[in-house]
This record gives structure tokens, C-alpha cells and sequence, in this order.
């Protein structure tokens, strides 16, 4: 018998996120925590250690910050998870009830959100009209500072508010942005952009004042790297390091060093790379998952790390867990083994966790992670842990399309969306089976967002090859997903697929699900949300109708929310429902 008690506490297991804090008073922090069932927004003294829980809503919070000085926390207030919203405004040690953080701007979807000193707050917005830029003080009117039918994003703002970056796809491929600075008037200071199919994202201004540089990610040699370039003179400096995989880097708090993120094969590191000498040095982490990291400005590194088998801790260099949950630890899991498997397009990268009882060939869940500009790695997941617990083991493909194994890898899916990614998957899948560790029988394809589409599409393009289907807020019909999806993932569907259902039509019934629907064996359960913006509940209805009027065998799960659940409790039951559905289609119920 499998001990619901185990995998139900990885869920409920209290957990906190990497803390940010104020930059001109550090002592005060913010930070998330699902302590009370839902993730929610709470704020954290460390002079004091006083806490207080800043937001209580049904359906959670995720989005927050706090101001400079740190008298003020902003929380973005959706609807339901719809992520529709305007910004909030409230004092950090309460007592005043929450306020529209810009008076009078109208809910939109959220673009970024820098903040300075005296009420200063720099706004992006999406919404039917593209995107704008507003800059707001206190006393005024906001004013907009940048609009365009293209998708665009506030990427940074400087330490004196002199400058504002924004990443923008005025040339039409939010997949691979450019970056503008500009003044508080609005007038162009300088622009970079790499050209076509190599992107450009503002990572910080220096937290300096006075300081113009800004941090920017780039992919010039075909893998992401950083540079600092000074919009004001023009000067570029490439930090090129002789790593493998991926980098990318924050400031450390007087702007001589920079904290470098080095992540390759599904795994993290942390350097300090100091500006003056180019020297680089390695910060001490177990192997794992970095989550998120920032320098304190003491020095101090702080750093979010798990493992596949061990729960998320926050840490610090300095030897200290910062930041404790009440209650349990989370209980453990088995750790993951690495394969490569040899593909149509090249080497793929996999993740294989094993059930502790049993013998191979198991029942498998090839778990197919969402994005797609993603990657799965070697961090704690609490539902692959529950699937291990119930006897099956999990394989998780970085497909091409995912991140982590540089540019070309990234951008293969681009025009031939989705087929190309389910090759990868099927290429590992037999592999799997060929080796001895999958039943062939007893195969389940599942996975959610950009996974929940590939597992629809995989069962529809190799029927054959799948046992169950279990989708979570899926793509299921790819005209009806973009005619009503959020404007910003239109214009990211329109670089993937090089134009709109109208402008490449064949395109898009290619890499639909719903086209292959006929040919679907497997029985089939979706979990939707009424509320998502991303995978919206029409075209996951128009899925379920054809399933239904084809009589083919399907089971619908959905719940009051968006894209995904902030709520613990939802999350066991929907993971109770997909456990529960494989294993009675699959015999093991």
C-alpha cells in the first residue's frame, strides 16, 4: 500500500522563497510562503524577526516587491487567477488597508514594474491595444512613457531614476527581444539589438547612483552569456568565461563584482566574477538546483538550493539557513539518474527517477515539462515524487525547444512547433522500453501547459506508443487558444510560428492537437482552468467535445482558477485525480 500521508506532506510541507529586501534598507525583506495553505505575500524585519502575512486572498498571490527605502510592499491584485490586474500599494508594517499603487491606471496584464525613491513606480502594461510604459511620482498623473502594437516589458530601472531600460520586439520576435534605454521624458538614449534570432534582456542596472551600466543577457556565441554596456557612452564588455552550458549574472550591492549563475546539464553553480581583475571565483553549493540567488550587501550570498531527493532550503554563504518554515521538512525523494539518448535532432538530455520497491520494466510517466522555453533539472518536484512513490518511474525530457543546452537547441521548434519537441520525447520513450526500464503496456504521457499541449499532441501523432493521457491546462486546439489567449503570448506564438493562424494557417493544423484528434487511443484526462489566460477554457472545451462526439474515453477536471493552482490543497487533488485516472486505465487501481 502507498502511504498517502508521505507524498501528500511534500505538498503540504511549509515552504518559503528566496527573500528580496529594499535597497536602501535591507533589514527589511519580502517573501512567499504557502504556509497557510495558499501562497501568499509576507513581509519579514530580520532586526527584529517580525513577520507579517500581507496578502490573504482564495486563490493566492505571487507577485511582489518592495520600494527603496522599504516603507511600501506592491502586490499584483488579479482576479481568480486570471492575471488581470492592477498594483497594489500598502505599508510595510500595515495598518492601512491596500491602494491602487497608480491611481487611475486601468487593469492589464503585467509587463514589469521597477520602483524608486519617493513613489516612484515605473508600470508595464499588455492588453488589447500591445504594450505600454508608464512612468508615475506622486502627485501627477501617470504618463506614458513607451507604446507599441509589439510585445514590450520594463527591464530595469537605474539606481537615480535617470534611466529606464525596456526589452522590446518592435521588429517583430518577442522570442528574441531588443533592448531600448531611455530618459524619464521618453527620448531614446541608446538601443542593442543582436539582429535576427539572437535576443537581448536588460538584467539590472548597477545598484549604484550615478551608475549607468547595465547588465544585459545576450546569445552572440550561440548560448546565453552577460555583458555590462553603458547606454550613455556606448561601451560593451562581453564577460566571457570558460564555462559550459549556460550563464547568467545579478550585481553584487557596490557594483565591483558580479554574481554568475553557471547552470549546464540540468544543474547549478555560483561564482563571484569581480569587474577590476576578471578574475572568477567558485561559491561552495551542494549539487543541485540553484532557485534564485542574491548578494546581501554584506557580502553575504544567499541562495535558494534543492535536489531531486532533498526539499527546497533557503541558504547563505555564511554558513546560516535564512529563512525557516514552521512544521515538517518536506519528506524526501529518490535522486535522479541522467541519460543521453541519441535523436532526429541530437543528443537529448533526460532525467530518470527510479520507484525504491520493484523491478524494471515499471510503469513509466514520461513527464513533459511546460515553456517551452524551460528545462527540467535536477531540483525537488513533489508530483514526480508522488508518481515514484506509487511504483512508477518518471522521465523527464529536455526536448529541443528547452533551455540550458544553448541557442540552437532553444530555437529548433521554430516554424514546426510541437512535432519537433514529441520526436524528442518519442526518441527517449523507446529508448526507455528498448533498455528495460519501461513497461511498454504501461506508459503514461502527461504533463501541463506547454507539456499538457505535447501530451496531446504526442497521443494524437503516436497513438500507438501511449497507455494514458493525462494533460493539465493544455494547447488542445491551437486557432481557438490564440484567438483567445493574452496578447503577449500571441506575439510569442507569432515568432514561433512566423506569423498568425491567418498569415501561416498550415502551420498551425499541423501542430494542433485537435487536427489528430480522430486518431487518439489512449484514454485521456484534462485538467483545465475557467479562469487561464494562457491555455483558455474554449479551445480545451472544443478538445473535449471532439473526444466526446468520436466516443472516445476522457475525463475533464477543472477548477476556479487560472493557469495552475496556488492553493496546496487543489494541487494534492489534482494530483490525486491524475494519479488515480492512470492507474485505473492502466490495470494498478
Amino acid at each position: 500500500m502507498v502511504d498517502d500521508t508521505r507524498w501528500k506532506a511534500r505538498f503540504r510541507a511549509a515552504r518559503v522563497s528566496l527573500p528580496g529586501w529594499a535597497e536602501d534598507a535591507p533589514h527589511r525583506s519580502l517573501y512567499r510562503s504557502n504556509v497557510t495553505g495558499t501562497w501568499e505575500i509576507y513581509t519579514w524585519d530580520r532586526e527584529t524577526d517580525a513577520r507579517r502575512q500581507v496578502t490573504d486572498r482564495p486563490n493566492g498571490t505571487w507577485m511582489a516587491t518592495l520600494d527603496p527605502e522599504g516603507e511600501h510592499v506592491w502586490w499584483f491584485a488579479d482576479t481568480d487567477g486570471d492575471e488581470f490586474g492592477v498594483w497594489n500599494r500598502e505599508p510595510f508594517a500595515g495598518g492601512a488597508p491596500a491602494e491602487p499603487g497608480v491611481p487611475g491606471l486601468a487593469p492589464s496584464y503585467p509587463s514589469g514594474l521597477e520602483l524608486g525613491a519617493g513613489g516612484l513606480a515605473v508600470v508595464g502594461r499588455t492588453g488589447e491595444d500591445g504594450s505600454s510604459v508608464h512612468w508615475y511620482e506622486p502627485g501627477a498623473p501617470s504618463r506614458v512613457l513607451y507604446a507599441h502594437a509589439e510585445d514590450a516589458h520594463v527591464a530595469g530601472l537605474s539606481r537615480d531614476a535617470a534611466l529606464v531600460a525596456l526589452g522590446h520586439s518592435e521588429h517583430g520576435d518577442s522570442r528574441h527581444m531588443a533592448l531600448r534605454v531611455v530618459a524619464p521624458d521618453g527620448t531614446t538614449v541608446a538601443d542593442l539589438w543582436d539582429g535576427p534570432g539572437k535576443g537581448v534582456y536588460g538584467a539590472g542596472f548597477a545598484p549604484v547612483a550615478g551608475d549607468p551600466r547595465l547588465l544585459v543577457g545576450h546569445e552572440r556565441r550561440g548560448r546565453e552569456e552577460v555583458l555590462i554596456w553603458n547606454p550613455v557612452t556606448g561601451e560593451e564588455d562581453e564577460i566571457v568565461l570558460d564555462l559550459p552550458g549556460e550563464i547568467g549574472a545579478g550585481w553584487f550591492a557596490d557594483a565591483s563584482a558580479l554574481l554568475v549563475s553557471h547552470s549546464h546539464e540540468g544543474r547549478d553553480e555560483l561564482y563571484r566574477y569581480t569587474i577590476a581583475d576578471r578574475s572568477l571565483t567558485r561559491i561552495d553549493t551542494p549539487r543541485g538546483v540553484i532557485g534564485g540567488a542574491v548578494a546581501r550587501p554584506d557580502g553575504d550570498v544567499e541562495f535558494s538550493w534543492s535536489s531531486a531527493a532533498e526539499p527546497p532550503v533557503i541558504r547563505s554563504t555564511s554558513g546560516a539557513v535564512v529563512l525557516v518554515p514552521p512544521g515538517e521538512p518536506a519528506p524526501s525523494s529518490v535522486p535522479v539518474e541522467d541519460v543521453w539518448v541519441e535523436g532526429p535532432g541530437g543528443r537529448i538530455h533526460a532525467l530518470v527517477s527510479r520507484p525504491e520497491g520493484g523491478t524494471a520494466p515499471y510503469p513509466t510517466v514520461f513527464d513533459v515539462h511546460g515553456g517551452p522555453t524551460a528545462q527540467d533539472d535536477d531540483s525537488f518536484v513533489a508530483g514526480v515524487a508522488a508518481w515514484v512513490d506509487h511504483g512508477f518511474a518518471v522521465v523527464r525530457v529536455n526536448y529541443r525547444g528547452s533551455t540550458g543546452y544553448g541557442s540552437q537547441w532553444r530555437d529548433a521548434i521554430e516554424g514546426r512547433v510541437g512535432l519537433t519537441e514529441i520526436e524528442d520525447v518519442k526518441a527517449v520513450r523507446d529508448w526507455a522500453v528498448e533498455s528495460g526500464l519501461a513497461d511498454p503496456a504501461r506508459l503514461v504521457l502527461t504533463g501541463g501547459s506547454w507539456g499538457g499541449f505535447l501530451t496531446l499532441l504526442g497521443i494524437g501523432v503516436y497513438p500507438d506508443d501511449w497507455s494514458v493521457a493525462v494533460a493539465a491546462v493544455p494547447v488542445a486546439d491551437y486557432v481557438a487558444a490564440y484567438e483567445d489567449e493574452m496578447e503577449a503570448l500571441q506575439a510569442f506564438d507569432r515568432s514561433l510560428f512566423g506569423g498568425s493562424p491567418a498569415d501561416v494557417p498550415d502551420r498551425y493544423r499541423e501542430s494542433s492537437p485537435i487536427t489528430y484528434v480522430e486518431r487518439v487511443a489512449a484514454p485521456v484526462l484534462v485538467l483545465a482552468g475557467e479562469n487561464d489566460p494562457r491555455c483558455p477554457i474554449r479551445q480545451i472545451d472544443n478538445y473535449l467535445a471532439r473526444l466526446t462526439d468520436l466516443g472516445l474515453p476522457h475525463d475533464v477536471y477543472r477548477y476556479d482558477a487560472g493557469h495552475g493552482s496556488l492553493v496546496v490543497e487543489e494541487r494534492i487533488k489534482q494530483m490525486e485525480a491524475e494519479m488515480t485516472f492512470a492507474r485505473k486505465h492502466l490495470g494498478l487501481a
